[in-house]
């Protein structure tokens, strides 16, 4: 294929000097003849962390990314302990540092006013209770790309993707078709990986799932503000949807709110959500966070993101494979979507190791493997995903029996059973049965806690409506959970 430099921005030269003969002549034929081991469309979380890992294990890797400008994004901000573990194991965790990143160490919950404190619990008395980091998402995007822009075997390229080359006979999937400044161009792989985001325009065509969306976060940035518990991040319950507070630099607060779609009190008629987040959310806010929300409102900072859900899908398609948030997506109120992007990585790099698959050319060994990942992935993925889904139709109870359940789930935390819970959500514990364990017994909380507060007189209403809760409960979780174990 003819050289096409002048209209691509490569922007990584020859490796080193002590790199080895067949590195340099990979490294020729990604930047003359557009030709690598792996093509991965897309320079974000995944995309980075997935070139580094390929790139050191010794295959040729191509990284094209339609702008290499440091993204501005109001999600991806928070990273749980799980996700951290995931990065060090990885060889990236320096990634973390120079970025302003603020340690997370637990979660404040605030429930109509009344608070509780969940720290993340020490695996040992002896060690250190694990840590999650906070940060501004651009940041950590462009340390991730520093890095990869740094390993001999990657070449990064600023080009945007507009297709995916197969071939007509096999439909394997051969490279990508891309475009750089009107010009076009193609780039080939014995294995292309789409890890383009949310708004993935090959998924479509290659997933048997389509996202679902059932609210948006409306972001601020608060600047100076107060915390009520520094180092923690913030869970406003109130009578509405859920608020979300996190410190993501050293003067920096990020302010998520839950707003569904078609609500009356951010309706245009009623105006719009800015007279919504003045109206409904301020007073719900904590004092010492007030003062920065107005100022943030009325700078006009507002920007929001859709809240989606995505099963994920196995990766049939020879020579191609979904990953990040193209391939699965939680609601983003536990912040999960990083940690599942990296332990992904971790369970894919031990898959496609090249004592496993000595070349990406064995179409059908890969596609095997393939398949094992997406049923390995779901060790760390399957407890994040349904725990996001759970949560936020507690937290967002729109109707009586989601209520019982909320309040009996805020009860628990009062009681100091959280330990457990937390490690769930900040993906330390991978086990799906140790989170229906802790979901119904909440459930029975909230029945009991319907029984002791009736009189005795309302007993066989209670009896009713304690049904009905269980019934709910088992509605909220059961379909996220048989998903997960058979899709």
């Amino acid at each position: 294929m003819a050289t096409t430099t002048t209209t691509t921005a490569l922007l990584q030269g020859h490796a080193n000097g002590h790199a080895t003969k067949h590195s340099d002549a990979a490294e020729q034929r990604r930047r003359l003849h557009h030709h690598a081991d792996v093509v991965i469309v897309g320079a974000g979380i995944l995309g980075c962390v997935l070139a580094v890992t390929l790139g050191r294990q010794g295959r040729s890797v191509l990284l094209l990314e339609s702008s290499m400008k440091e993204p501005d994004r109001i999600v991806g901000e928070l990273l749980q302990p799980g996700g951290v573990q995931a990065l060090e194991e990885l060889g990236l965790r320096d990634c973390l540092e120079g970025i302003d990143a603020i340690p997370a160490e637990g979660y404040y919950v605030s429930y109509l006013g009344e608070p509780v404190v969940i720290p993340y619990p020490k695996p040992s008395p002896s060690s250190r209770a694990p840590e999650g980091r906070c940060f501004h998402h651009g940041r950590f995007v462009k340390n991730l790309r520093e890095a990869a822009l740094a390993c001999p075997n990657v070449t990064v390229v600023e080009t945007k993707a507009t297709d995916l080359v197969t071939c007509s006979h096999t439909k394997q999937v051969l490279g990508v078709e891309c475009m750089a400044k009107d010009t076009k161009d193609c780039y080939f792989g014995h294995l292309t990986v789409v890890a383009d985001g949310y708004a993935s325009k090959f998924r479509k065509q290659y997933h048997k799932h389509t996202p679902k969306f059932r609210s948006r976060f409306w972001g601020l940035e608060l600047i100076d503000t107060e915390l009520p518990v520094p180092r923690y991040g913030h869970v406003i319950l109130t009578d509405g949807t859920p608020i979300l507070l996190y410190q993501i630099g050293t003067h920096e607060t990020r302010i998520l709110v839950d707003i569904p779609e078609n609500l009356p009190s951010a309706s245009v008629k009623n105006g719009g959500v800015k007279n919504h987040l003045r109206n409904v959310t301020l007073p719900c806010l904590p004092e010492s966070v007030r003062p920065a929300f107005l100022k943030a409102l009325e700078n006009g900072q507002l920007r929001s993101m859709p809240n989606s859900y995505l099963p994920s899908a196995p990766n049939k398609t020879p020579g191609l494979v979904i990953l990040g948030d193209a391939l699965n997506m939680r609601h983003p109120l536990t912040g999960g979507g990083m940690t599942v992007a990296f332990n992904d990585v971790v369970v894919l790099r031990d898959l496609l190791s090249p004592e496993k698959v000595p070349s990406f050319e064995d179409t059908h060994k890969v596609l095997r493997q393939l398949s094992s990942f997406h049923w390995q992935r779901k060790k760390a993925s399957s407890v994040i995903n349904i725990l996001a889904q759970a949560l936020y139709t507690l937290f967002a109870a729109d109707d009586k029996h989601l209520k019982a359940l909320q309040r009996g789930c805020f009860r628990y935390f009062q009681l100091g059973k959280a330990a457990e819970p937390v490690s769930l959500l900040g993906g330390i514990i991978k086990k799906p049965i140790v989170l229906f364990n802790h979901f119904f017994t909440v459930a029975f909380l909230s029945l009991w806690v319907l029984i002791q507060e009736a009189p005795l007189y309302k007993l066989p209403l209670v009896l009713y409506q304690c049904m009905m809760v269980f019934w709910t409960a088992c509605v909220v979780i059961f379909p996220y959970m048989l998903i997960e174990a058979f899709c």
